[in-house]
Formats: structure tokens, C-alpha cells, sequence
């Protein structure tokens, strides 16, 4: 969750520290700190509650030079949000910062007779007074020491005072990538705060140990061998990360889709119709399961959840979907019969990753979704396909949803078409289809100003209702979610047809309704429904197909969207729903990109 930063070399430190630090505020923002060497060599530490802009403010104070140190941007976990609990950690000549959640921080509180000399009320000093304690003047064998005492995740960067200039770093499933540029070595939670220094950079090993200096970066084995860590490429360039005009990342993420589902379908398709190849995913793959278990959290389950719906009438065959952070109690029907699909954007999520180490303990083969080039989750599975929708700060997630989408659709195809479920013409028809929601995402974007006037009734709303029929109601779970995470109005999504079984007490006058209707099997009983609230005073805003006429006067509001196959409207409806979620939240006077008690990638349990 943590946004973690280190950098050694000619430029000066604390710059770079903070522009990193802002780079990745969007993983964590309740406190943020800095460490650093100064001219006498000793570690310098400054930090702050609140947000990296009050920590830079803080920082102009600081007028000596320095070109080695490391930074940090918080997601509480142990501990509230106060400069005391605040990263970097001093202990001794151990200096810190950590990502994750050190499990058996209490016993190691009690071996270490750390009682009384705690400043924090976090696990990570534990880590640090621990790390202390056994240091000897050898960075790597202490470090070495360290790993095996330690229980839980843990990404940590490490000053020692009496090696200046040396930055020490080593995971276990948090996140790091490190590079070494003309400018220096550097080392982070995420490539957007390397990408403005080198698009090449290596995604540490877990339980390496890495040794930056101003001339080399270094990676070892915990037998001290040197190790050599794979070098990646990032595939955008700084732009991508910035706001580029827009108010907000999440408007200009929105914004960004029809061309992000563009990157992703396009290379795959060969003759019309989606071909894996280049992705080294076979066809075998798909032919011999006889289940399919999809695996995700939040927004990306949501993904799933559209994808079970479309895939199991086509397909044949049973497709389930689990929370990732339930999979593994569960006790799931697992097999080498069964394909396992997990999504992730950031690749790093843990308990999606949990999950995925469980399904392939059961004998499944595991086929991920994700955003990042050698992330965890990718470099763990069997076969991956990689969406491409360049780096996503908002919190709320936007493109990310539309090409997951995008990218199950055309395993649904794939799947379809190897089990003989499609013909070619009706798979290049479907491909067709999924090409036409590209103009669709479009056109609802040029309805960005009605869509505001729409929301304006919804803000002083303490509630919202979401309602849909079959796949409606799939796409009515993640509006739901983009409208409470941003916007704080109480939203829930329900099938339409459960309203009479209790949910339908809470409509009351002007309270407002989110009513999907554009499943042309069922939009007659969807108005049925519409027809149900509106009778005990709701707000009503429905969204249907352009030329579903018989809703015309029905609603409070109206929202058409371009007439498509049933299948495909869930891509303008994200457009629509994420507009109204991300005005809620402008209207209010909200921090849209960085909602509050939310970070953007899930690494701690």
C-alpha cells in the first residue's frame, strides 16, 4: 500500500525523494517522511502527517546538500495517523521504511526486550530496533540475519549510518523496482517515480538483497552469491502519469479508455478474430478445463463478475467468481480440470496472489490479467495477458475496469471458438461488436457536461441504490462501488427482481435511483421495476439503449446510450457511472483522485 522511494547519486536528494514521493502519493497518503545523509554524514530524518505537499513545505527548511536517501508516503496499518508512527524509522545506525505488515512484530517486541524503548505503535520499528540490534558494520549479512526472524510482507529500504551513499533494499511480496541511470540508482514501490530517470528497470527479486550506490546496483542471494535480477522495459513515458491538462487523474483515466481498449484488442487480433499467440497462451489451455474459477478483488472482481455472465451461456460450463481475500477459506473445488483466472491492474495484489498460489497448489492452471510487466502475480502464473492501459493513479479505478473487460471478452471468444462453442463468422461478429464499444465509450464522453447537471441532485444524498437486470445488475455492482469510494454516499447495488424481498423499504421520497435497463430479455420486467420505486417517490435515473422509447417518460432522468449487443453496453455504462461517481465527488468538494482511508494498490491483508 506504501509508497516507498531511494535514490543515491549526483542529484540532490531530497528532490528527488519528494517528486518520487508525489509520483506515488496515490499509494498511501495519511503521513510522509524522508531520510537522508548529511555532510557529516549522518542520517537526517523529517516528517510530517498529511500529504507530501505538507512535507515539501516542511523541507524547505532543509538547506544542506545531500545525494543519498530514502522516502516514504503512508497507508496506516499499525498504528494512527501520527509523526511518531510516520515513516522513516531510526534505530540505532539503522535507519527505515517498509511496505507490508510484519506478522510476528509482537514476539519479536518480547525476544528483543523492546518494551519501553518503542517510539511508535508500529510493527515496522520493530523491524528497525530488531534489525539494530543484531547489526555488526555488514549491511548484507545483517540483513541475511534479519529475513528468517521476520513473519508477513515487507518491502524495506535501509540507511546505515556508517556506509553513506549506500541504499539497502529487500522484499517479500511487496513491491520494489530498482534501476541504475546516468543520474544514479533508484528504487521504488512503483515504476511511475523511476519512469522520469529510465524506462529500463528490474523488478527485485523476492528475498534478494539489493545494494545501491551513486555508481552500481548490485542483487544477492541470501548466501551472498551475486543474483541477477530481470531487466524490463516500460512500454509509456512520463506523460502518461501526469494530469496532462485534466482536473483530475480519474477524469483524464476516464477519458483515456476508447484508446487503452484500443491497445489491448488490437495486437490480438488476427483474420478478425483473437489470437494469443504473441502472448504464448495455447489453445490447449482452453480445451481441456471443465470449470472456470475467476479470482479478483474490488473493481477487478466486479470484472469477473461481468465476465462469469457472459461466459457461462456461451461457454457451457461453470464459471465462478470469488473475493480473493475469501478463496482461500473456502475450501474451493479446485482441479487440474479447472482454469483459474485472476485480475489484478497492479499484479501485486495480495490476497488475489494468495489465491493464486492455492489454485495451483489444487493442480490448476492459472491464466492472470494484469496491467504490470513483471509483477508477482504475472512472473507467478502459468500464462499472462497483459492489458495495456498504461499507468493508473486515481485510486477509483476507471480504464483498468474496461480492459480487464476488454481482455475476458476475448478469452471468452478464444474459448468459445477452440470448443467449438462459436463458429469463425460468429467469433469475428462478437470481435466486431467489441470493436463498436470503442465509438460507444466516445460518443458518452461528449455527454461529460449533461452527465454533471444529471449529479447535481445526488449530492446531498446520503444514499444511492443501483438496480439491474443479468448482466445490468454486473454492471450495476462497480457503479455502486465508484459512487461510495469517491463520492462517501452510501451506495448498494441489487437485482432488480429482489426489491420486493426487502430492499424496496428503504426507497423513500427523492431518494435516489440508479435503474439500468439495456438486456433487451428482460426490459420489460426492468421497467416493471423502475415503475415499483418510482411509485414510492424516488429519483429515478435510468439508463437505457437509444432506442428503448417505451422508458421515455418513466424517469426523473434519462441517459441513452448507443444502441449495442446486449453483451457489449456494460463498456459506454462504465463511461456513464464513473462520470456520475467522479461529478459526485467534484460537486462535493472532494479529493476525487485520493479518497480518503484508500490507497491504490492492496499489498497488506
Amino acid at each position: 500500500m506504501c509508497g516507498i522511494i531511494g535514490y543515491t547519486g549526483p542529484l540532490q536528494a531530497k528532490d528527488v525523494l519528494l517528486n518520487g514521493l508525489s509520483q506515488l502519493e496515490y499509494r498511501g497518503y495519511d503521513s510522509a517522511g524522508i531520510a537522508y545523509f548529511g555532510p557529516e554524514t549522518d542520517v537526517h530524518v523529517v516528517k510530517t502527517t498529511g500529504k507530501v505537499a505538507q512535507l515539501r513545505e516542511l523541507c524547505k527548511s532543509v538547506r544542506e546538500e545531500s545525494h543519498c536517501g530514502i522516502g516514504h508516503t503512508r497507508w496506516a496499518t499499525h498504528g494512527g495517523v501520527t509523526v511518531e508512527n510516520a515513516h522513516p524509522h531510526q534505530a540505532g545506525k539503522v535507519t527505515l521504511i517498509h511496505n507490508g505488515i510484519i506478522e510476528n512484530y509482537h514476539q519479536l517486541t518480547v525476544d528483543f526486550q523492546l518494551e519501553g524503548k518503542l517510539i511508535s505503535q508500529t510493527d515496522s520499528e520493530v523491524a528497525a530496533r530488531v534489525l539494530d540490534a543484531i547489526y555488526d558494520g555488514d549491511p548484507l549479512a545483517s540483513i541475511r540475519r534479519l529475513i528468517p526472524l521476520l513473519e508477513g510482507s515487507y518491502g524495506f529500504c535501509i540507511l546505515f549510518s556508517d556506509h553513506p551513499g549506500e541504499i539497502y533494499a529487500v522484499r517479500n511480496v511487496s513491491p520494489l523496482v530498482a534501476a541504475y541511470t546516468h543520474s544514479g540508482s533508484i528504487i521504488a514501490s512503483d515504476l511511475t517515480a523511476l519512469i522520469p530517470y529510465t524506462k529500463k528497470y528490474a523488478v527485485v527479486p523476492e528475498n534478494k538483497i539489493v545494494r545501491l550506490t551513486p555508481y552500481r546496483m548490485e542483487f544477492y542471494e541470501m548466501d551472498g552469491q551475486p543474483a541477477r535480477p530481470e531487466f524490463l522495459e516500460v512500454n509509456w513515458d512520463t506523460d502518461a502519469a501526469m494530469k496532462n491538462g485534466f482536473p483530475h487523474f480519474m477524469l483524464k483515466e476516464i477519458h483515456e479508455q476508447p484508446e487503452a481498449l484500443k491497445n489491448t484488442i488490437l495486437p490480438r487480433l488476427s483474420r478478425g478474430l483473437p489470437d494469443f499467440g504473441e502472448d504464448k497462451i495455447p489453445d490447449a489451455l482452453f480445451a481441456r478445463c471443465s470449470q472456470i474459477r475467476i479470482v479478483a478483488c474490488g473493481t477487478a472482481m466486479h470484472a469477473g463478475m461481468v465476465a462469469r455472465a457472459v461466459m457461462e451461456p456461451l461457454l457451457r460450463i461453470p464459471v465462478l467468481v470469488s473475493v480473493a481475500s475469501e478463496f482461500r477459506y473456502e475450501d474451493p473445488l479446485v482441479s487440474e480440470e479447472t482454469l483459474t483466472i485472476v485480475i489484478s491492474q497492479s499484479g501485486e495484489t495480495i490476497d488475489t496472489l494468495a489465491a493464486l498460489r492455492l489454485a495451483k497448489e489444487l493442480g490448476s492452471r492459472v491464466l492472470s490479467v494484469v496491467n504490470v510487466k513483471g509483477s508477482t502475480i504475472a512472473r507467478e502464473s502459468d500464462f499472462v495477458l497483459y492489458t495495456h492501459a498504461g499507468p493508473e493513479i486515481a485510486v477509483a479505478s476507471t480504464k483498468a475496469y474496461s480492459v480487464q473487460l476488454a481482455a475476458l471478452y476475448m478469452i471468452a471468444c478464444r474459448m468459445a471458438l477452440v470448443r467449438g462453442k462459436m463458429t469463425e463468422e460468429e467469433g469475428a461478429a462478437f470481435m466486431k461488436d467489441l470493436l463498436d464499444v470503442i465509438p460507444a465509450m466516445e460518443e458518452m464522453l461528449r455527454q461529460s457536461e449533461e452527465i454533471k447537471n444529471i449529479v447535481r441532485p445526488l449530492v446531498d444524498k446520503p444514499d444511492a441504490f443501483f438496480i439491474g437486470r443479468n448482466l445490468d445488475y454486473a454492471f450495476s455492482l462497480e457503479g455502486a462501488l465508484k459512487l461510495k469510494e469517491i463520492s462517501y454516499i452510501h451506495a448498494d447495488a441489487y437485482a432488480a427482481g429482489e426489491l420486493k424481498h426487502g430492499t424496496i423499504a428503504l426507497i423513500a421520497d427523492q431518494v435516489p435511483v440508479i435503474a439500468l435497463a439495456t438486456q433487451d430479455r428482460v426490459f420489460s420486467k426492468m421497467i416493471s421495476n423502475v415503475r415499483e420505486v418510482k411509485a414510492r417517490g424516488a429519483y429515478v435515473i435510468l439508463i437505457t439503449k437509444n432506442g428503448a422509447e417505451a422508458a421515455a417518460d418513466l424517469a426523473d432522468v434519462r441517459i441513452r446510450i448507443p444502441d449495442l449487443h446486449d453483451r457489449f453496453t456494460v463498456f459506454p455504462i462504465a463511461v456513464v457511472l464513473q462520470l456520475i461517481a467522479y461529478y459526485a465527488s467534484l460537486l462535493k468538494g472532494l479529493d476525487v483522485d485520493q479518497p480518503r482511508n484508500l490507497a491504490k494498490s492492496v499489498t497488506v491483508e
